[in-house]
């Protein structure tokens, strides 16, 4: 957990329906026993703001440069809003379909070749998600060298990324948010203990 991300925040992505547990299929083709659903941020507008400032805090903590912030439709571009309102940093984000009328951009937002992003999403797994995102920027000239996310779900994303250069940082590992919610006896020990099995053994 990052210096500036408050514990109770994990409590509060908990409350609000962030974090569930049960049995779920993720993009990555995993079979999870929990699943974190930050969308639901776009309703709770305090929680969102309370992202937004913990990222700006790991921001700050790993001294980043960058020109502007990118994020990753859909679920981190309201986070990446956010955190552009927070900092102050102009965003821009990588289409996911490309229009066939007007401009036709593949990237919205203002931005000049040669300028460094930080790509902005909201959690990451394997990273196949990152690198596909990563493509149209580098493509337009942006420079990408580190990767801000909320949670990591500590299943080789890190990893992947490092392998192309690229650092990742984030607000909460997901073995983290688990402590933190059997601390606070949202979580039974045992039900964090069946997580944590299954989370090893995904890696």
């Amino acid at each position: 957990m990052s210096a500036t991300a408050p514990s109770s925040l994990v409590n509060e992505l908990f409350d609000i329906g962030c974090v569930r547990f049960g049995q779920f299929r993720l993009k990555s083709g995993l079979t999870s026993p929990i699943y974190i659903d930050l969308r639901i941020l776009v309703s709770h507008p305090a929680v969102l703001r309370q992202v937004a400032q913990a990222m700006a805090g790991v921001i700050v903590q790993v001294s980043a440069r960058f020109d502007r912030l990118a994020a990753i439709p859909y679920a981190g571009l309201p986070i990446g809003v956010a955190l552009a309102l927070e900092v102050g940093c102009p965003l821009l984000y990588p289409r996911r379909e490309v229009k066939d009328y007007g401009t036709g951009r593949l990237i919205e937002g203002e931005y000049r070749p040669g300028e460094v992003a930080l790509l902005v999403d909201d959690l990451i797994t394997r990273g196949t998600a990152k690198r596909e995102a990563l493509q149209p920027l580098h493509q337009a000239g942006l420079i990408v060298n580190d990767v801000l996310v909320v949670i990591d779900r500590e299943q080789g994303g890190r990893e992947e990324l490092a392998q192309h250069g690229i650092r990742l940082h984030a607000v909460f590992t997901l073995s983290q948010m688990l402590d933190e919610l059997t601390r606070s006896g949202r979580l039974a020990p045992s039900k964090r203990d069946d997580v944590l099995t299954w989370l090893r053994s995904a890696q």
